[in-house]
């Protein structure tokens, strides 16, 4: 049984679909004697970002735990493996490690037999390798989650075919892993397309987008690291391009978090789409419920109150500001009241807070929302314009560019705009536009870092953020938004363990 268990990362295992992606289960692929067309390599592809979409990641698993790893979102809730994350007291045996874990591996598996696979079709590279570039970019944005929560891990770039090697992997260390991910998006900059139909897939835009992204990245909280110059170059490839790539900044915020109209705005570089699929295992999106409000009868039937921010977070946001309108939910239909934020322990449930909720996956789940809210339409932005401008603003304050000003105040603009969202609850209203947030007369990485938490808020960037810039002794102190994490341990919490399961069956990852 071990045998097979210890690389369930050696499947191409596609259990659920995705609506902007072919519903075809994979199974276990082997590359030889499959691949004979493109669509062969598209099919593999598919079964790759399926992964992605599964409970196990961002279905909730991992969403949830980077949101309650952050400083942005706290925890109603027992059990073990939830507090472990919120308290960051995170074991090898929490099944919030060991699932992205294993799921992760699944899909990057899927993207080494498209890739493999690839080398069999007789197809021009016009043809065939705009496709196979997906599979460059799945990999990449696997191992790009991987090597931020562990550091270094397994790195496997061909389909397993030797059980008894599989068994003896050793880590790969955090900085090839990070040379291979430049890699495989550089090859998917070459042959991505500039525009898809659907923002589920990989561009251009969206390799260049995340190259910024994993540049910034690499050059962590270190004054001069050259990486920060690569950053700010490669974001404003996209700046400069955005026409030819056909994105920009949706008008209105709201639509960001509007499953009936997020696949008409510009915005989203790319996204995980969900759809009406119910996998047997329940593999589908429970972002809106976990973050729901319990008792909440006004469209889903409440959520379950697990994931909430502090009322601190939300005195952080500036009321005028049409982001906090987005970003809380300040009212709910309770007993069949509307009451607000006041008064939400009024549904009776232990798990119910009296703080400002969540909005942003509450409020326009979609056609497609079931009870409490699950299974929505939401795309999911891994990566949107706004980010690719304050990537650009904070690499571009590191290396003195002078419109890192004009770049982060971009983003500001867009806020004052208004929109169609609510007045705190359910029912749409427009709203009008205002002189807040008004534009910075200077900026300072802080300054970004702070836009960042407002712009991005619970879209489960914060941590990284924290990670990547070390902020956690501060976030997680008595001043800290929800008070101090007596745990913290700098020297070792940012990193999460390896799955106890895979050290007890290989010894080597424990090195």
């Amino acid at each position: 049984m071990n045998t097979y268990k210890i690389l369930l990362l050696l499947m191409g295992l596609s259990i659920m679909g995705c609506s902007d992606l072919e519903e075809n289960p994979v199974g276990l692929l082997s590359p030889e004697g499959f691949f004979s067309t493109p669509e062969d390599i598209q099919l593999a592809v598919n079964a790759s970002l399926t992964h992605a979409i599964n409970e196990e990641v961002w279905g909730r698993k991992l969403s949830v735990a980077l949101m309650l790893r952050s400083d942005m979102v706290n925890l109603n809730s027992t059990q073990t493996r939830r507090v472990e994350m919120n308290m960051h007291t995170i074991t090898g045996d929490n099944e919030m490690v060991y699932d992205p874990w294993t799921r992760i591996y699944l899909g990057i598996a899927a993207a080494n037999n498209a890739i493999a696979g690839a080398e069999d079709v007789a197809a021009d590279d016009d043809v065939k390798n705009p496709v196979t570039a997906q599979a460059y970019f799945a990999r990449a944005f696997y191992y790009f989650h991987l090597v931020r929560l562990f550091g270094d891990v397994p790195y496997i770039d061909t389909p397993v075919s030797d059980i008894q090697a599989a068994s003896n992997l050793s880590n790969t260390p955090e900085a090839e892993v990070y040379a291979n991910i430049i890699s495989d998006l550089e090859y998917a900059e070459q042959w991505l397309t500039n525009t898809v139909t659907s923002r589920a897939t990989p561009s251009k835009a969206a390799a260049k987008s995340y190259l910024a992204l994993v540049y910034l990245t690499m050059a962590g909280n270190t004054p001069g690291s050259p990486y920060f110059q690569m950053a700010y170059d490669k974001a404003k490839e996209v700046i400069t391009n955005k026409g030819t790539y056909g994105v920009d900044l949706d008008p209105d915020f709201q639509t960001l978090f509007n499953a009936d109209k997020i696949d008409n705005s510009p915005e989203p570089i790319f996204v995980l789409d969900y759809n009406n699929n119910e996998a047997p295992d329940n593999a589908y999106d429970q972002i809106a419920p976990m973050t729901g409000i319990r008792g909440d009868n006004d469209g889903g039937n409440g959520g379950w109150s697990v994931s909430t921010p502090t009322l601190a977070v939300y005195n952080s946001f500036d009321q005028d500001d049409y982001r906090t309108r987005v970003s809380f939910q300040t009212e709910a239909l309770i007993n069949d009241v509307y009451v607000d934020f006041t008064n939400f322990q009024s549904s009776g449930h232990e798990h119910a807070q009296n703080a400002p909720y969540i909005a942003k996956y509450l409020r326009f789940p979609g056609d497609y929302a079931r009870g409490n809210k699950r299974a929505t339409s939401h795309n999911y932005s891994m990566i949107r314009y706004a980010e690719v401008l304050l990537i650009a603003a904070e690499a571009g304050v590191e290396v003195g560019a002078a419109d890192a000003l004009d770049l982060l105040n971009e983003v500001r603009g867009r806020a004052r705009n208004g929109g169609e969202s609510t007045n705190g609850g359910y029912v749409p209203e427009t709203i009008a536009p205002s002189a807040v947030p008004a534009d910075l007369t200077s900026i300072t990485v802080a300054d970004v870092l702070e836009e960042r938490r407002i712009e991005l808020a619970f879209e489960c960037k914060r941590w990284y953020d924290i990670k990547r810039r070390e902020l956690g002794d501060v976030v997680f102190s008595a001043s800290g938004y929800e008070g101090a994490k007596a745990d913290w341990n700098a020297s070792v919490d940012y990193d999460t363990p390896i799955p106890q399961d895979e050290i007890d069956r290989n010894p080597n990852l424990n090195n």
